[in-house]
Order: C-alpha cells, then sequence, then structure tokens
C-alpha cells in the first residue's frame, strides 16, 4: 500500500488526468440515470404506484391497452371472486378551466377499489401538479365530448400518465365521453400466481409498462447511454493502467527480483484504482444529488439513494475488472528480460 500511495504522490498529475475523467463519466451517468427515473415516474407514476400484482387486457388488442374491452361478463365474474381486484380505463384527452384554458390529463376511471380514487359524478380528482399550475378544489372544468361539468374535488400526489396529469373521473361519465360500456383492463394485486382468464392476456406490472411504446422507448435509450457510460469507464481503466504498466515494466522486474509477489503488485494497483474511484465517485454523488436542487423547475429528475449505491457497486467492480485485464501482463514479467527491457 506504501507503494502504490508514493507512486500515486510521484505521478500526481497523471492520476488526477484519470480521476477527473472518471469524474465526469460518473457524474454523467448519475445525471442521465435521474432523468431516467424522473421521466420514468413522470411517464408512468399511476402504473408504478400501484402494488405488485396483473394486468389483464383482451387478446385481440395485440398488446395494446386502448384497443382492449374486456367483456361485461367477464368483469363481473373476476370481480366477484376476486376481492381487491378492479377494472380500469384510461384515455388521453383535455380539460378546459373557467379561463377556457386547455389541459391535457389522462382520464382514468375504474370499479370501485382502494387502488384507486373513487369520485362520484360531475366530481373529478386531478395530480397535484395542476394544483401548482392553478386549479384549486372547487373549480369547474369542461370537456368537449361532455355534455355536463366536472367540480374539482380534490388532488392525489404522484399520478402522472404518459407524460400528463392523472384526472380520475366516475365511470358514468368517462362512458359518455368516450362512448364505450366496456372497460379496457383488469387488475388483480398480488405476487401469488394467478391463474389464466379465457380470452384474457396476463402481464405483471413491468410487462404491461412495457407495452406502452413512449415508455419503453425512452427507457430503452437513456438506460443504453447510461451502460454505455460504466462501459467506458472500465475502458478508460484498462487503457490507463496498461499504459502506466508499460511504462514500469523494468521497475517491475527489479520487483520482482528482489522478492515482491505478484499478488502484492496487483494489489497496489487495485489500491490506486480503488482510492480513485472513491474520490471521483464521492464527488460525482455529492454535485448529483444536489442537482436536484439546481435542476431547472418541471423537470423529471429522481435519482434514489438505492440507483446511487447500485451504480456507485457497478463504477468499482468495473474499475476493478478493468485495471486487472491491464494488469496481466505483470504476470508474464521475467525479472532479468524486464530489466534489461527497462534499460534499453
Amino acid at each position: 500500500m506504501n507503494i502504490a500511495w508514493k507512486e500515486i504522490k510521484k505521478n500526481k498529475i497523471r492520476f488526477m488526468i484519470l480521476g477527473s475523467i472518471v469524474f465526469l463519466v460518473s457524474l454523467l451517468t448519475f445525471i442521465i440515470s435521474g432523468l431516467a427515473n424522473g421521466l420514468s415516474q413522470d411517464n408512468a407514476a399511476l402504473i408504478k404506484e400501484l402494488p405488485d400484482g396483473q394486468f389483464y387486457m383482451n387478446t385481440d388488442a395485440e398488446e395494446t391497452y386502448n384497443l382492449s374491452l374486456i367483456d361485461t361478463s367477464v368483469q363481473d365474474t373476476v370481480l366477484s371472486e376476486k376481492e381487491d381486484a378492479a377494472a380500469l380505463s384510461i384515455q388521453m384527452g383535455f380539460l378546459n378551466d373557467e379561463k377556457d384554458k386547455q389541459r391535457s390529463v389522462a382520464f382514468v376511471t375504474s370499479t370501485e377499489s382502494k387502488l384507486f380514487e373513487n369520485v362520484k359524478e360531475g366530481e373529478i380528482v386531478l395530480d397535484r401538479s395542476l394544483e401548482e399550475e392553478g386549479l384549486k378544489v372547487g373549480d369547474t372544468l369542461t370537456n368537449n365530448q361532455f355534455s355536463g361539468e366536472f367540480i374539482v374535488k380534490g388532488f392525489v400526489d404522484q399520478q402522472k400518465y404518459s407524460h400528463a396529469p392523472v384526472a380520475f373521473i366516475n365511470m358514468e361519465n368517462y362512458k359518455e365521453m368516450y362512448r364505450v360500456n366496456e372497460m379496457q383492463l383488469i387488475f388483480i394485486p398480488g405476487e401469488e400466481s394467478l391463474p389464466a382468464i379465457e380470452g384474457l392476456q396476463s402481464f405483471s406490472n413491468t410487462e404491461f409498462l412495457n407495452t406502452i411504446p413512449s415508455y419503453s422507448a425512452e427507457q430503452l435509450s437513456l438506460n443504453m447511454i447510461v451502460w454505455f457510460l460504466v462501459v467506458i469507464s472500465g475502458l478508460l481503466f484498462a487503457i490507463f493502467f496498461y499504459m502506466m504498466n508499460v511504462q514500469k515494466i523494468g521497475l517491475y522486474g527489479i520487483l520482482k527480483a528482489i522478492g515482491v509477489k505478484t499478488s502484492t503488485l496487483f494489489k497496489m494497483m487495485w489500491a490506486q484504482m480503488l482510492f480513485i474511484t472513491v474520490i471521483a465517485l464521492g464527488l460525482s454523488i455529492a454535485l448529483s444529488q444536489s442537482f436536484n436542487y439546481i435542476a431547472p423547475e418541471g423537470m423529471p429528475f429522481s435519482l434514489t439513494a438505492a440507483t446511487t449505491v447500485q451504480l456507485s457497486i457497478v463504477f468499482l467492480i468495473i474499475g476493478f475488472v478493468g485495471a486487472t485485464l491491464s494488469g496481466i501482463q505483470i504476470k508474464k514479467v521475467e525479472p532479468l528480460q524486464a530489466i534489461q527491457q527497462g534499460e534499453v
């Protein structure tokens, strides 16, 4: 360990360059990961806030929920057999406020359930983001497809869908607006295996999220960028330590000649990698967490402690692998040959 520290002090500039690059790459990774999580919540908080369970939609819909229509007899049978089950529908639409300003929302209605807001006819419950935009309890809202008016009865937290605030309405109002009598989905909470229902296709929460085109495409793109950056950090360690090792072949030969074990040389390299990575990660974590406070208002950013820890562990593992692969040449060093090569 003493040798590792002495080398770091001797080659400060080199190690500072590597550390600064690792810092920038890890910071960018944390920020993009935070944006991916934030966009995920903004896109599908309605689904992600539900307990684990199974979604069912009509098989003929071919995994497109807004084309699904659940037969009322099937729905009644399932709801009578499963006490916690709920039938629901989701449709994108617009609301007009008292100043005739149009607001994009995701209309959601369901059978009576603890999992969703239950509202009376003519009432509406909105995501709290609309309260921040100026709406308040008691306001009157209209919709071009609805003959009546909606009275705002309250607001709820973390209820977004397809980057739009959710608007919970009564089932009868929904049927009038969209001219349908059937619901799109059935949700049955519970982690235990649930029986197949004839004519319906089942999805876990995660599988259902992946049927939403905007969600799957968005998350795939951002996650690819995150893992691409992680791989780049591993390559940086491999290239840096490889170049360092090539320059120190003569030194390694001398150390081996005086009895220093190969494992000790690897430990020296791992200690240097750990020192650089821990400092770089510490700084990038501090800055990425403070990004919550300096990010523009309305930017969907959510970097949880769990995600931070997971990415930090991945960075350490990747750094370890990169440094180890670059150090394979150390094992092959022959003392006399290395010394002669160093002299040349």
